[in-house]
């Protein structure tokens, strides 16, 4: 089902003299003359390897001007198409196209440029095989048109986008795949037929050889931001620049000087009692702008070296957020070693210094690369250095092989404290829709990467090993396209031989001829000790458990999408005696193609929910939660977008029992707990408008607030009294205007 890197012949025809292509989304014969015509579009989702359903044509050409790509896609009638406009990085189920690259050739990191059939654009880039960030805004032109038969989509992909290789012989090889999906059906075709649901997918990509165009590029990006704070009465204002050079493809530089980070984007409402930190994407330019150089991550739950939101994140001393005073980022290579170099300072005494240094190499079958971080934090006492070195052998097509060791060096107030760490993470395809892989990971109690990183926890030893079964070849008459099955059992243990948790698994994707999908899975879990519940004060051991849920995702339909969840759960000290329950539904309703109205109800009830009270002392609680998402999303034009995004919570959770943690058991106490209620509300307002591309005006207005009682209260009471919260009410204009010189 795949067809090998070099088993379509070597683009040759790419070098002959190109035509300037005028991206209009009309493909002119004569401006694609020379390119390579691809055809052989084999249907990848459901993973059949079979000829896709519908006609598809792309063209590839390499021009000075840059990559230029171009799709024809046969829709008849027959098959509905897809009318929703889209803002810009929003998943929805579409008729689009897909263009991946990897620059480099290398297998380490790609770029995914997306267009849908009414012009809107989705663009990412893609990691670790197939981790797809879509964080990054490139600068890239695009076009499509239609008639009744077909629709059609052309891109053209500058040469200064992304780092890549010196080349030979006035020569480059990159890797590239195509892919178109019908939205109405959620069919995908591809080629060269990968698949990013299985464990290669970069490495994959067919190996093309391109003549050897250059472009420099500087750009200067200032910006202007006046912020009122309606609770306080206070105006602030500011103003800084970014800026971009590259005068080749073996060099990059970022840097951004006084940056404005205004919360112009927003996060999700998270209340988090749990001794694990919480994750949180970027999606400030500058830390977006050639950062998957940057990717050292684990398959520890979003675990890497460098997590940028710890820059200007939370000030050591607790008040406020880190204030930038500067920052630079350096890409480039040397033959076949790439490197990158980031830098960034915060102000004031509380202020902190971030370095990082990248190295990698690319061999044949395999690539090592090596991180070196430093964060000085002078109001703490404090300095961190982590070394880690990264290594992915492809010994063939069917094996993968990603091995992670990670070192630490923390000195605070004189005292010196060293861990270390160490993943395999191997992946076997066996060929006839079966495949199996195996991860071990080992954290010391002494490894500290969070200076920089993002590590969930340390202190821990996991094993596991899955099998993967995917039936592609199910009747016609089956509602379902595709059935992906995964069994697989785990061990956890922390460093120090204690038991956290056996555990068996067993869940199944399923993709139906519809369009729309379903995943189902449930755990059983052994007894075992909690060791963080009381953040050092003893160990609890919990009496085994169960967990299970089932989503559904129903795209677009007339005027409606929709999607729901339901799931089950035991825990706590009562282990399977009680049964806990959540559900959520969220519809969405489209007064037009460019407008849609959104909504999402969601219910939580958890009998025996543990909370760490202080010392060793717990409490049981019986909680319910109730969540109100709603929004609004607006695209007027090609160049505008209205999005309004609202989330009310409320929290009730009312005393059972106390208890004392000791040697392992939880001994009932009269200790005073008491019972508590919370809620919290976010609103915002943004209105988006694109002057030039990657320039913008931004107006934004936004309203938060967070209340906790000590007492129980109705959930619904709790939903309805965040409306009356008002701790932060803030008005943002931000205009950015990109130069280039």
């Amino acid at each position: 089902m795949r067809i090998a890197p070099l088993a379509v012949a070597v683009l040759a025809a790419l070098a002959a003299p190109a035509y300037a292509i005028e991206v209009d989304g009309r493909i002119d014969p004569a401006e694609w003359e020379g390119a390579q015509r691809v055809t052989n579009f084999r249907i990848t989702q459901p993973l059949t390897g079979a000829p896709g359903t519908q006609p598809t044509e792309a063209w590839v050409l390499a021009t000075p001007e840059g990559l230029a790509i171009a799709f024809r896609n046969t829709q008849p009638a027959s098959v509905p198409r897809t009318r929703q406009r889209i803002q810009r990085d929003e998943g929805a189920q579409v008729d689009r196209v897909n263009l991946m690259v990897d620059f480099e050739g290398d297998g380490r990191t790609g770029y995914n440029f997306t267009v849908t059939s009414t012009d809107g654009i989705n663009d990412a880039v893609i990691t670790n095989e197939n981790r797809f960030s879509t964080d990054w805004d490139g600068n890239w032109q695009h076009a499509v048109s239609e008639d009744a038969d077909s629709w059609s989509a052309e891109m053209l992909i500058p040469w200064y986008i992304a780092p890549m290789s010196k080349g030979s012989d006035g020569k480059r090889t990159l890797k590239v795949y195509l892919d178109r999906v019908i939205g109405s059906t959620g069919e995908r075709m591809a080629w060269p037929a990968a698949s990013f649901e299985g464990a290669r997918f970069l490495s994959d990509f067919t190996s093309v050889e391109v003549p050897l165009y250059n472009q420099s590029l500087l750009t200067i990006t200032p910006y202007v931001s006046g912020v009122y704070d309606n609770i306080r009465g206070k105006e602030g204002f500011d103003t800084g620049a970014d800026i971009f050079w590259k005068p080749n493809g073996q060099f990059q530089m970022t840097a951004t000087i006084n940056p404005d980070f205004g919360q112009v984007e927003s996060d999700d409402l998270v209340v988090n009692f749990s001794a694990n930190e919480t994750f949180f994407s970027d999606k400030r330019p500058f830390f977006t702008e050639n950062q998957g150089l940057f990717e050292f991550t684990t398959p520890s739950d979003f675990s890497q070296l460098v997590y940028t939101r710890r820059v200007g994140g939370p000030e050591d001393d607790g008040d406020g957020a880190g204030d930038i005073t500067a920052a630079i980022k350096v890409n480039g290579s040397f033959g076949a070693t790439q490197y990158g170099i980031l830098a960034a300072e915060e102000a004031d005494a509380v202020g902190r210094s971030f370095r990082a240094l990248r190295l990698v190499r690319d061999f044949d079958k395999q690539d090592v690369g090596v991180m070196l971080t430093q964060v000085e934090r002078p109001f703490l006492d404090r300095s961190a250095i982590v070394l880690g070195v990264d290594h992915n052998w492809r010994p063939n097509d069917r094996i993968s092989v990603q091995t992670r060791l990670l070192g630490s060096d923390i000195d605070q107030a004189g005292n010196n404290t060293r861990g270390s760490g160490a993943t395999v993470y191997v992946n076997y395809e066996m060929g006839g829709g079966w495949r199996q892989n195996w991860l071990a990971m080992h954290f010391t109690d002494d490894l500290q990467i969070n200076d920089f990183g993002f590590l969930s926890r340390n202190n821990l030893n996991f094993f596991n090993w899955q099998v993967q079964r995917r039936i592609t070849d199910l009747p016609a008459e089956s509602r379902y396209s595709s059935k992906d099955w995964r069994f697989r059992i785990s061990g956890t243990d922390n460093d120090h031989g204690l038991r956290l948790q056996r555990q068996f698994r067993v869940s199944r994707q399923s993709s139906l001829r519809n369009g729309s999908s379903e995943y189902a899975q449930i755990n059983i879990n052994s007894a075992g000790h909690d060791d963080r519940l009381t953040r050092g004060n003893g160990e609890l051991l919990l009496p085994p458990s169960f967990n299970a849920h089932f989503n559904f995702d129903r795209p677009r339909k007339g005027d409606w999408a929709w999607e729901g969840y339901a799931a089950a759960f035991s825990g706590g000290l009562s282990g399977n005696r009680q049964v806990g329950y959540s559900i959520g539904f969220e519809p969405t309703y489209f007064i037009s193609d460019a407008f849609s109205i959104f909504s999402e109800v969601s219910y939580e009830r958890t009998p025996d929910w543990l909370l760490w009270r202080g010392g060793n002392l717990i409490g049981s609680f019986n909680e319910h939660v109730l969540e109100l998402d709603a929004g609004v999303n607006l695209t007027i034009g090609s160049k505008q977008e209205v999005r309004v995004k609202l989330q009310a919570l409320g929290l009730d959770a009312k005393l059972k029992q106390g208890y004392r943690v000791s040697d392992g058991r939880a001994v009932a106490s009269n200790d005073p707990i008491d019972s508590f209620s919370l809620n919290t509300l976010g609103f915002q307002i943004r209105y988006r408008y694109e002057l030039a591309p990657l320039s913008y005006l931004f107006v934004v207005y936004g309203r938060g607030g967070f209340d906790q009682n000590a007492f129980s209260e109705e959930t619904g009471n709790l939903v309805r009294n965040s409306f009356e919260l008002r701790d932060d009410e803030q008005l943002l204009v931000k205009l950015s205007y990109r130069f280039e010189l």
